[in-house]
C-alpha cells in the first residue's frame, strides 16, 4: 500500500532553497546530508519535499505561459494559506480563485522557478 509520495526537486543551492521554503512557505527543515549539503528534506503538516543538489533539467521555454506545474499541494483552506503567504513576498503566478474542476487554488513560483499549485476541494 502506498502511504505517501514525496516530490524530489533538483536545486543548485540547497541553503537558499531551504531558506525560501522556511521563510516564504512555512516549511521546516527536517534534515540535510553532508557539508555543504547535497540533500535536504523539508516538511509541513506531515508532508515532505526532498531536494537534491544537481543541475535542473532544461525547462520547457513555454513553462510559464502554459502553466506547466511541478507539483500540486492539496490544502485544507486555500484562502488562509494565500493570506499567510501574501505578506511574505511570495511570487504568485495565479491568484486564489475557484476553478472549473471544483477546487479553489493559487499558483506560486518558487525560488528555483518551479510552479507549485496549492488547492482545496470546493
Amino acid at each position: 500500500m502506498v502511504r505517501q509520495i514525496a516530490p524530489l526537486f533538483f536545486t543548485m543551492d540547497i541553503p537558499a532553497t531551504l531558506a525560501y521554503y522556511k521563510e516564504k512557505l512555512g516549511f521546516e527543515c527536517l534534515g540535510t546530508w553532508q557539508d555543504p549539503p547535497v540533500y535536504a528534506i523539508v516538511g509541513r503538516d506531515q508532508q515532505v519535499i526532498h531536494f537534491r543538489c544537481a543541475e535542473p533539467p532544461t525547462a520547457n521555454p513555454n513553462k510559464y505561459r502554459d502553466e506547466l506545474l511541478d507539483a500540486y499541494l492539496f490544502v485544507e483552506d486555500a484562502d488562509a494559506l494565500y493570506a499567510e503567504y501574501a505578506p511574505r513576498g511570495v511570487e504568485f503566478t495565479r491568484g486564489v480563485a475557484n476553478m472549473p474542476w471544483h477546487s479553489r487554488e493559487f499558483v506560486v513560483k518558487d525560488c528555483d522557478g518551479r510552479l507549485l499549485v496549492f488547492g482545496a476541494n470546493l
